[in-house]
């Protein structure tokens, strides 16, 4: 069975290639699509030489729903472009699909470098608890029945939530216990502390039922910088 891997990219020359090898590590039949939304570096340079490059409109749930259309696989994984798979994911996954139990699913979620807090932001993303499953966890789900519900909702932010929520309605939703490792870069970026607030305060307003469309001017990370002005801008 073909795994269908899909990534969305925008400026990730840094971080694509161990994201693309730890696809290439897993036991084939696999194909990767890259759906970059107008990198101006490196990318889709490094992407070409082992993944299918499309390059679309900028938006992250368009890039994705772009990438699955261009898939050949009747599984879909989609991988955040600063993420890696764990070693034999995509054989864990054919598994389940041939016992006939796999719908759609997340991984669990380490990060790198680790640490303290890495840790302990690591250990909460990976309650099972549909709210938590974002997208850097590493979603898969059948073709099929992504077709069925639309592909993911192309919001600007929180498209993974919207998503998942529909999954999770199915009733066959798995929380695979493996772990996706990714960069844990916004948090040293910006510092532990700060992120974390900035995250669950959008995390937050969605659940309060804020729209994406009026949380995205509040998503890019320069907001961070001054989160008094975030606050305005509220």
């Amino acid at each position: 069975m073909i795994c269908s891997v899909v990534i969305p990219t925008y400026n990730e020359g840094a971080y694509i290639q161990a994201a693309l090898d730890s696809v290439r590590a897993q036991s084939p039949p696999w194909e990767i699509i890259v759906a970059d939304g107008g990198s101006t570096d490196e990318t889709c340079q490094i992407a070409s030489s082992c993944a299918k490059v499309i390059r679309v409109a900028r938006g992250r749930a368009h890039q994705m729903n772009a990438g699955a259309h261009m898939a050949e696989g009747e599984l879909l994984v989609f991988l955040h472009a600063d993420s890696r798979l764990p070693s034999g994911a995509l054989d864990h996954l054919r598994l389940l699909f041939d016992q006939g139990s796999l719908e759609a699913g997340i991984f669990a979620l380490r990060f790198d470098p680790t640490g303290f807090w890495p840790s302990i932001y690591a250990a909460c993303a990976r309650l099972p608890w549909h709210r938590l499953c974002f997208g850097d966890r590493g979603i898969f789900v059948r073709r099929d029945v992504f077709e069925t519900l639309g592909g993911f909702p192309e919001v600007p932010i929180f498209e993974d939530l919207q998503l998942v929520k529909q999954l999770h309605r199915r009733k066959s939703f798995h929380y695979v216990q493996m772990s996706v490792t990714t960069a844990y870069r916004r948090f040293e970026q910006y510092g532990h502390l700060r992120q974390q607030c900035h995250n669950l305060r959008l995390w937050l307003q969605y659940h309060m039922g804020t729209p994406p469309e009026k949380l995205a001017p509040l998503y890019p990370y320069g907001t961070l910088t001054n989160l008094s002005a975030g606050n305005d801008a509220m």
